[in-house]
């Protein structure tokens, strides 16, 4: 019978390359690590990786960027993953959204850990250790303390507010940064095609936009654009050339042209292609006698019955 080889610590299985802040691995007290774990993703609601550092104090966010055939040297080892992930702190609230958005439909306050509540990420729940959960948690929902307890309830009216400022301290980091956003860069290869100074404000805040809406579902994505007063932007249909369209078209074809244009007089004929020199000497031939090719070709007269 065949036995389970044991996974040790330092199992290639358990070991990646990443690029992260010191916090993020450190060890605060009674030897507890960080740990990696899957929670819901607040704009998709599938299954993400996300970072939890020592005591779940902070949470931090994992993106992998993957190229093919690719590997690492470690030590005296090859690492076949050659993923490198980037570790970066994330604000807590926006996991926490999705949970409160779907309590407010019974319409009343209820304690923070009786709605954050999942069976398909039960890990959900410690993002309730975060410092900033509790801390923050007035900037999306309304408060009420009962008996010394404190009472929750989703507001969309300040999570627009709140988000907003995510929004305007984006926008800020922007131009610091002096990135250029907007028509001042193409998409497929970020090329600056004009001064950073020509940039709008809409476009900075379009920019800003996009980027948090990565962070949120589809519908406060929608809210947050009404709530900023930016209209929806609407890509123009292109229009076809009048031939392609009779090409793509699945109705039959029609005379489209006026082909009575070619009787007026200023229409220009081509002139005529140049004869090769066999065919000249093929039109020198005495043709008298011969018959056409065509007449190879016509039906055979039917015979008459006497």
């Amino acid at each position: 019978m065949a036995t389970k080889k044991k996974r040790t610590p330092l199992s290639q299985n358990d070991r990646w390359v990443a690029i992260a802040a010191d916090s993020a691995i450190e060890t605060r007290k009674d030897d507890v690590d960080s740990t990696f774990v899957r929670l819901r993703n607040p704009s998709t609601g599938a299954a993400s990786l996300y970072l939890l550092g020592s005591e779940d104090v902070q949470l931090y966010e994992v993106k992998a960027f993957s190229e093919d055939c690719h590997s690492w040297f470690i030590g005296q080892t090859v690492q076949r993953d050659g993923r490198l992930l980037y570790v970066t702190p994330m604000d807590p609230l926006y996991l926490l959204l999705p949970y409160l958005v779907k309590a407010v439909k019974e319409g009343k306050f209820q304690p923070m850990n009786q709605m954050v509540m999942d069976e398909d990420f039960p890990a959900c729940t410690r993002l309730l250790n975060c410092t900033r959960s509790l801390a923050s948690v007035h900037h999306i929902a309304e408060e009420k303390e009962v008996g010394g307890l404190q009472f929750y309830r989703y507001s969309l009216e300040k999570t627009l507010d709140w988000l907003k400022k995510k929004v305007d301290r984006t926008v800020k980091a922007l131009r610091n940064a002096n990135i250029s956003v907007g028509d001042g860069v193409k998409s497929a290869s970020y090329v600056r095609v004009k001064l950073e100074s020509e940039a709008r404000d809409e476009d900075y805040l379009r920019y800003a936009h996009g980027l948090l809406s990565a962070y949120v579902s589809g519908d406060l994505s929608g809210a947050l654009l009404a709530h900023l007063r930016l209209p929806e932007l609407v890509t123009p249909e292109k229009e076809e050339p009048p031939s392609k369209k009779r090409k793509l078209s699945d109705k039959p074809l029609e005379a489209g042209d006026d082909y009575t244009k070619f009787n007026s007089a200023d229409f220009t004929r081509k002139p005529p292609k140049k004869m090769s020199a066999a065919q000249k000497s093929l039109a020198k031939v005495d043709k008298s006698g011969m018959k056409t090719m065509s007449a190879f070709f016509s039906p055979k007269a039917k015979l008459e019955k006497n």
